[in-house]
């Protein structure tokens, strides 16, 4: 049991330096880390047997039985080495996927700020133990159960606990309850969301000792398949379907021409599973888990898989302008104080900046917190010197706030003042001119703003009065009314340097970017202008105007607008649902509560890493590891990139697969034997698309990867010719095959042997071929994908071990052949290789013309 603070005077104190770091470190080691104990997970021992569960595996098994029933002793070892080396290629790839996807669900982590030993600490979740004095803010996950010991306006919503929509008050409790229900109006409970007000609460339990430990076991994740994964089942199932029936004729055609029933079912099965992409759905969750490894080292954090596939689509990128286009290192510029004042007191404008903000001190004494207000302290600390900055903070101590929040666009706070109250508002310049006395002039005060707005500040008024003492906090938010005006403030926050260049290169890929501000209209403008977001002939609205429009009227418009400024959250919501509307794929920015709903409708969600609060992380598709739109940018490219690659390898292996069909089928209606053993084909899949279909996901971006407009998301793996690609290059590959097999028998050649060496190498030039859909090989380079051109060699040399190794001519029934007889299996394998380069020769000059 822990020894919780007891009376007024312990509490009052804990607050002041919660847990002390020794104290701390033997309550991790006391309860363990604050994380919910998963499913237990596969051994690597299981996950390897998973390897064999697959249908087609076991027909391998049972033709490796039948061959052993036949006699052929060295097919039967063969085909269970190649079993097996499947299933170790298989288990290799899967525990790399698996290893990416946990690093990548580290990183996610819920970040949690705490008091120890007198001093805010910014620590992950999983540290905190039982007695950590923690802090709760607007937006973020509640990191572990936790009583409330200090609270202003906060609400959560526990629907993740309770079931109940609506966002729960909660209030401070003036003693610690070490245990108690979820209805409890004084706990905050883990995995539940905070969605307003701030406050400070002791941890009574961590990771499976809290409410949702106690039904930790509905919570598991269970990772959904992809689009792109469903329709490869579907396509995998149908030719399947389509394969088998192929491979009954082949067997009943062998039967009728008095061949040897054993081995013509073992050619039927082997040829059923070289030729089924049974591979297709792990080798795209494995290129997709690897992309987003990849996006991860480009500070991108893709949340939910199928983003990655989705990332090709977008037409419209949503974005923020603070932090996301610009620096969001905001500096004070300027400011103008009004001519009000206080008695022998300071000047209200620097007592207003000193005081109505959030910002705190870390242990190193820096201070932390929201750029605006960050700003804000460092220029008032500037102007004044730090003493008397932290001497201003103590003798005006805070004694209650409203929070700003996106509705009001303003924050109020309430300070100790000698013996009356300090009320003291800060805002956008329209929200402040709405509380201020009727007689005050804004004309002044607008123009002043406006044009400070023009020139790319953003403006922050503020206001105050002094009032004999602080009603009941029921009636604080009618303390909003009647302020004297103090004074503005100018900030600039210059764009990132990088930004004008990706918004370039969006508009070349066919993506609109649009800036979507809480911003005056006139400053996002400007910033808009500046990074050439905002040009001739596209339009800029605010909140209000977008207000007055109506549906239709939006819609006709929508496509046109670049800026959006002083827009609200459902607003937001508007806007991507109107777009979608239109047929449009949107991705969409946001860092706050109320940006969750947007995040969640939108295409993509993309929520910022530095500033995000916990809601918009656990809304969005992927985290903007560094809250830059650039970024945006270079994880749409890998998106694509990814993307074309899975096509490649699909084309690659559809490919292959249906050249071995037709090699096969058409060689008895040709009057020859059957061309291949059923150790030829099971070699020659593992040898040409495995390994080499891997090495296809490493191929670099196309060169006009961005100078392409987006894919629609609808559209089949087989558009753009790939299908078209698959039927020809397919049958050519056959027919090289099969005229290589007439020509060797002709000639009394080791035909059999030339055979599968022609197949074998074939493919493997067909796989340098597809390395891009439009780039000869020469032009991108030999060596630009390493280990594709490592898996070639290596195959090659396979091969050539399988050709003149006595122990391999045993096992794969194959003779050495003499140099002619290699040298023209070389050069009928690079008929394939060519004939696709002038593929792209002739879609040139259909581009051309």
């Amino acid at each position: 049991m822990i020894d919780y603070p007891k009376s007024p005077e312990e509490i009052q104190a804990y607050l002041k330096n919660g847990l002390s770091q020794e104290e701390a470190a033997k309550r991790l080691g006391q309860f363990g880390p604050n994380q919910l104990k998963e499913k237990k997970k596969k051994s690597t021992f299981q996950l390897f047997l998973d390897q064999f569960k697959d249908f087609m595996i076991t027909i391998l098994v049972i033709a490796a039985i039948f061959s052993g029933i036949a006699g052929e002793w060295s097919d039967t070892i063969i085909i269970l080495v190649i079993v097996v080396l499947n299933a170790i290629m298989g288990f290799v790839q899967e525990y790399r996927a698996e290893k990416a996807m946990e690093s990548l669900k580290k990183m996610s982590e819920v970040q949690s700020q705490v008091i120890r030993g007198g001093k805010n600490q910014v620590l992950p979740s999983r540290d905190l133990v039982p007695g950590d004095l923690v802090l709760c803010e607007a937006g973020n996950m509640i990191p572990a159960d936790i009583q409330l010991l200090e609270e202003n306006a906060i609400k959560v919503d526990e629907s993740s606990l309770t079931g109940e929509s609506v966002p729960v008050e909660k209030e401070a409790s003036k003693s610690i309850t070490p245990s108690a229900e979820i209805d409890s109006p004084t706990h905050l409970f883990k995995g539940t969301l905070q969605t307003n007000g701030r406050g400070m609460g002791i941890i009574l339990a961590t990771g499976m000792n809290t409410q949702l430990g106690k039904i930790a076991d509905l919570l598991q994740e269970k990772r959904p398949n992809t689009p792109l994964q469903i329709r490869m089942e579907k396509f995998g199932k149908t030719i399947s379907l389509f394969i088998l029936l192929i491979c009954l004729v082949i067997f009943g055609m062998g039967i009728l021409r008095g061949e040897d029933p054993i081995p013509l079912m073992l050619v039927s099965v082997s040829l059923a599973v070289a030729a089924i992409p049974e591979a297709l759905p792990a080798l795209i969750t494995i290129a997709l888990s690897l992309g987003a490894a990849r996006l991860a080292k480009k500070e991108t954090l893709i949340r939910k898989l199928p983003a990655v596939e989705s990332l090709g689509s977008i037409t419209f990128i949503c974005t923020d302008k603070t932090g996301t286009l610009t620096k969001n290192q905001m500096k004070v510029v300027r400011k103008e104080a009004s001519e009000e004042s206080f008695p022998e007191g300071p000047n209200p404008l620097h007592l207003a900046m000193a005081l109505n903000h959030d910002i705190q001190s870390n242990e190193e004494g820096n201070f932390m917190g929201e750029a605006t207000e960050l700003a804000l302290v460092e220029h008032i600390v500037e102007d004044l010197g730090q003493k008397e900055y932290e001497q201003i903070q103590e003798k005006y101590p805070r004694v209650g706030e409203i929070p700003f929040d996106s509705e009001r666009k303003r924050m109020s706070t309430f300070h100790q003042f000698e013996d009356h109250v300090l009320v003291i508002c800060k805002g956008a310049t329209e929200t402040i001119l709405d509380v201020l006395e009727k007689d005050i002039s804004s004309e002044e005060i607008i123009k002043m703003s406006d044009q400070w707005a023009s020139e790319g500040e953003r403006v922050l008024a503020f206001a105050g009065k002094l009032i004999p003492s602080l009603p009941a906090e029921e009636e604080w938010e009618n303390l909003e009314k009647d302020l004297s005006f103090w004074g503005l403030a100018g900030m600039i926050d210059p764009p990132r340097e990088e930004v004008k260049e990706a918004i370039q290169e969006c508009k070349t890929a066919g993506i609109q970017p649009v800036m979507i501000t809480g911003d005056h209209p006139e400053t996002a403008k400007t910033i808009a202008e500046q990074v050439g977001i905002l040009e001739e002939g596209r339009l800029s609205i605010s909140g209000s105007e977008l207000r007055e429009l109506s549906d239709e009227d939006f819609e006709k418009q929508i496509e046109k607008i670049s800026v959006y400024a002083r827009v609200s959250p459902d607003q937001k919501l508007r806007i991507v649902k109107t777009l979608q509307s239109k047929g449009q794929f949107v991705a969409m920015t946001g860092d706050g509560v109320n940006d969750a709903p947007s995040l969640r409708a939108s295409t993509i969600g993309v929520a910022m890493g530095i500033t995000g609060t916990d809601v918009s992380k656990e809304a969005a598709h992927m985290i903007l590891l560094d809250d830059n739109f650039a970024t945006i940018v270079r994880a749409i490219r890998e998106g694509r990139r990814i993307f074309d690659n899975i096509r490649k390898f699909i084309k690659y292996i559809m490919t292959c697969n249906g050249a071995e069909i037709l090699t096969i089928t058409l060689a008895p209606f040709l009057g020859m034997p059957i061309p291949l053993l059923p150790i030829h084909i099971l070699w020659i899949n593992l040898v040409t698309d495995g390994i080499p279909a891997l090495a296809l996901a490493k191929e670099k971006a196309e060169s006009n990867i961005m100078k392409r407009p987006p894919r629609p998301p609808k559209q089949s793996l087989f558009a753009d010719g790939v299908g078209i690609h698959i039927l020809w290059v397919g049958t050519l590959m056959a027919a090289v095959t099969l005229f290589t097999q007439y020509w060797a028998i002709r000639n009394e050649w080791h035909w059999q042997t030339m055979v599968f060496s022609v197949l074998a190498f074939s493919q493997l030039g067909h796989v340098m071929a597809v390395r891009s859909d439009r780039d000869f090989l020469f032009k991108q380079g030999l060596f630009s994908n390493l280990p594709l051109i490592l898996a070639v060699l290596g195959m090659i040399a396979l091969q050539i071990l399988v050709i003149y190794v006595p122990v391999f001519n045993k096992l794969f029934h194959t003779e050495p052949l003499n140099l002619p007889e290699l040298l023209i299996c070389g050069g009928m394998g690079l008929v394939v290789f060519h004939a696709v380069e002038m593929e792209k020769l002739v879609k040139k000059w259909r581009r051309n013309s």
